[in-house]
């Protein structure tokens, strides 16, 4: 029954994801888009509002009584005790707004307040990520996991974000990568692009569905400094958390991470 259950909940947030990523698709432009500053100097476009509310008025009306926490219009939660879908719909803001094709978007629902069913969809790559907990992880239908590194093979890369030189003393021997999603960059290591991510400010619309693919691609993920995103918190603004990330692809990797990325002293 409950594999059943999933399963239908798999189904509407993959058709959900691709019907968010049409709607945003009919925004984006090569030549760029124009975009406003939020309080916390992050970039938003209409279109991230506009996929956000066709997201949250569809799960509202397929799912009345679960509740929900979306980046731009619903950033806490309501009430505790109910699955949560978790939304982010345009992971990826700045590069969309710039004609960059690596964006997406990224729906994740939470059970007993863990990650349970997650999907990340990027149009512009027509990569559809999926996850269920328990039952593995697949790329456009096709089962993934991560990779971990080949001796002598030379080309593994490091995943992170623009804020991570920035914020963090980094000492990682890999070639390092920017893609500008922390969505991407949790996929891009379940997949086995890369064998080790890092997200320094990531929301928790950022990695819900991330997180779970991840751990379903037989990856590891968890938080630098020990925080703890799941369960949420009712009643708490989650515009005002990051949840510094690591994705990676052994416990080694994940071990080494940990010595190798070291807050900065603050100036």
């Amino acid at each position: 029954m409950t594999t059943h259950i999933m399963s239908q909940h798999l189904h509407f947030a993959s058709q959900l994801a691709r019907q968010a990523g049409e709607l945003l698709l009919s925004h984006f432009k090569l030549s760029g888009s124009q975009t406003t500053l939020k309080p916390d100097r992050t970039v938003v476009t209409e279109a991230d509002f506009e996929a956000d509310r066709f997201i949250a008025e569809t799960i509202r009306e397929h799912y009345p009584g679960e509740a929900l926490v979306s980046e731009e219009l619903q950033p806490s939660l309501d009430e505790t005790g109910k699955a949560v879908w978790v939304i982010d719909p345009l992971d990826g803001t700045t590069n969309f707004s710039l004609g960059l094709q690596i964006w997406g978007v990224s729906i994740a629902r939470l059970v007993n307040g863990r990650p349970s069913t997650g999907v990340v969809y990027f149009p512009t790559l027509n990569e559809l990520y999926t996850a269920e907990a328990g039952m593995g992880a697949g790329l456009n239908g096709e089962p993934i996991q991560v990779r971990p590194p080949v001796p002598g093979q030379p080309t593994a890369f490091f995943s992170c974000c623009s804020r991570t030189h920035r914020r963090y003393d980094v000492n990682v021997r890999y070639k390092t990568r920017i893609l500008g999603s922390a969505a991407y960059t949790f996929c891009a290591v379940a997949r086995g692009m890369a064998i080790l991510g890092f997200e320094a400010t990531p929301k928790i619309w950022d990695i819900s569905a991330g997180w779970l693919v991840v751990q379903e691609a037989q990856g590891l993920v968890e938080t630098l400094d020990g925080s703890l995103p799941f369960p949420l918190i009712p009643g708490f603004d989650y515009r005002t958390r990051d949840f510094p990330t690591i994705s990676a692809a052994t416990p080694e990797l994940l071990a080494q991470a940990r010595e190798q990325i070291r807050p900065r002293a603050p100036k």
